[in-house]
């Protein structure tokens, strides 16, 4: 073979191998919430009913066979998650955050972005978190020069290399994370498109031209973003639980990927694959000489009990949740039917898990003269099926470390914080508020300047009377909506003769459901959407 036609074969292979390598699989996840073990559709810890009945899905050992028959598929894969692996299960409570991190590692995440439950224990939780890490988290909203504990190890920004390829991952925290978890007072949050678009230049700097934005921002929030920035080529999501499907699911909020078009046109793929580790989320990108996509085609793959279970992680879940059995599997009361607590449900009307919630804390001080109890529906993870009710499926309910908070507040300050409350509820926020001792109608459709409640009432002695704006009433809450979370500053700002150290939430919930065994689930009224 003369040397011309062997440099002709050789180019040619060099050329096949280039071409190949084009094409990027992204494999991704968001909102586990702490799911180490597998779940059942009530986003509980699957039951040994659950498991005989074949019906479990998720769980890390699950995940990690699926995402080892994916990468087998091709050389030229990633693993990257949308945040919130923090809070929602007693795993997360007893091991804050370590326990995830392992789970992170075995699988071989290539890395993630800082959701704001990653927050509620605090900027010193988060840093042990990323310590660990055997990948890159991120966060690039958020200014942390101020915070220490930070400062130096929470990076905006990261490059990984798959098969000569260089790629830039960015990512975001929810705007209002200060709102929604507890960063602290020294992480200030900023506008995500400039923090982006910050990014993006500086990638592009570095020769970087194939960005992968990992956003926890909403999948509303990352359409806006792709519409807003240019540069960005795939945009994996988080925040809003959101299942996108290409096929005739009646519960897909749209398709996946769903595209969008940049400022200057070029195509964008935004991405999520629900929550709870129910879906591993897999698309197959194609891209051209110039780093720009022309194809990106996947779907969400269903976690259920067809996909084996890894033995070596499932052998470690074991071990770890060994100290939890005997809390969890305690039985407390029994519920008559099936208490529902979809977060579709409770982030719009009155719901079942809702009810339950604030008629208990409402019930913890009602004998003190307090009147009404408001708690946020963000705070609300899981419901409960019908039967044995485990103390297990009340820290699935409510897994936060709150307290129980009271205090006096006109009534003018009441109907305040309603409206706010309600005010973003056609993005079903988690600060729809869910109440017991009060009863109110509100309009969806009320534009930004006029009243959207109405016809507050509160039940004193046994009598629904028109809430009085002059007068002063006694309200239960959690700490958290105390301090102002989930824009609730009025509770924080005007609240009178305040204790914020009652009892956990979880524990009056519990303490509740024993007393009025068998539990018989109510939805009354108290909350009508007009």
């Amino acid at each position: 073979m003369n040397r011309s036609l062997l440099l002709l074969v050789v180019l040619t292979i060099l050329f096949s191998i280039r071409v190949e390598a084009e094409t990027l699989i992204i494999l991704h996840t968001n909102d586990l919430h702490a799911r180490i073990e597998p779940v059942n559709q009530y986003n509980n810890i699957c039951t040994d009913e659950d498991i005989a009945g074949g019906t479990c899905l998720g769980g890390y050992a699950r995940l990690a066979t699926a995402i080892q028959t994916e990468r087998e598929k091709s050389r030229h894969s990633i693993l990257v998650d949308g945040g919130d692996q923090f809070q929602g299960s007693l795993i997360f409570t007893h091991y804050q955050g370590q326990a995830l991190v392992e789970m992170m590692n075995m699988v071989r995440y290539d890395g993630m972005t800082v959701g704001n439950h990653e927050f509620d224990l605090g900027p010193r939780a988060l840093r042990r978190f990323i310590r660990q890490a055997e990948f890159p988290v991120l966060l690039s909203n958020a200014d942390i020069s101020r915070e220490p504990l930070l400062s130096g190890i929470l990076k905006p920004s990261a490059i990984i290399e798959k098969n000569g390829y260089r790629y830039g991952l960015i990512g975001l925290a929810p705007v209002n994370t200060a709102e929604l978890s507890s960063p602290g007072p020294n992480i200030t949050f900023t506008d995500p498109v400039m923090a982006v678009s910050r990014e993006i230049a500086k990638l592009a700097s570095q020769g970087v031209d194939r960005i992968i934005l990992l956003s926890h921002s909403g999948y509303d929030v990352d359409q806006h973003i792709a519409t807003s920035v240019d540069g960005i080529d795939i945009i994996v999501g988080g925040h809003t639980n959101t299942f996108l499907s290409n096929r005739d699911d009646e519960q897909a909020e749209g398709p996946y990927p769903t595209w969008v078009r940049s400022p200057n046109g070029t195509a964008v793929a935004i991405v999520q694959a629900y929550a709870y580790g129910k879906y591993l989320g897999r698309l197959d990108v194609t891209f051209d000489d110039r780093g720009r996509i022309t194809s990106a085609t996947g779907s969400p793959i269903l976690l259920d009990d067809n996909i084996t279970q890894n033995r070596e992680i499932e052998n470690k879940i074991v071990k770890l949740v060994e100290p939890l059995s005997k809390l969890r599997n305690q039985v407390i009361s029994e519920a008559v039917s099936p208490i529902d607590g979809n977060r579709m449900d409770c982030r719009i009307r009155e719901c079942r898990i809702g009810n339950l919630v604030a008629d208990a804390m409402l019930s913890q001080m009602k004998s003190q003269g307090y009147d009404i109890a408001i708690t946020n529906a963000g705070g609300l993870r899981s419901s409960i099926d019908q039967g044995e009710i485990t103390m297990g499926e009340v820290l699935a309910v409510y897994p936060f470390q709150n307290q129980l908070s009271s205090f006096e507040l006109t009534g003018a300050d009441i109907l305040a914080s309603l409206e706010s409350g309600v005010s973003m509820v056609e993005r079903e926020s988690g600060r729809f508020p869910q109440v017991s001792g009060l009863r109110f109608r509100y309009s969806r459709l009320a534009d930004s300047n006029s009243a959207r409640v109405h016809d507050v009432e509160v039940n004193q002695e046994n009598q629904w009377l028109p809430l009085d704006p002059d007068q002063v009433y006694g309200v239960v809450t959690n700490d958290f909506l105390r301090g102002g979370g989930d824009g609730y500053s009025i509770f924080f700002q005007n609240a009178r003769n305040a204790d914020d150290y009652g009892p956990a939430i979880a524990d009056i919930v519990a303490d509740y459901l024993k007393k009025m065994n068998p539990y018989q689930p109510v939805l009354d009224g108290r909350i009508i959407d007009e």
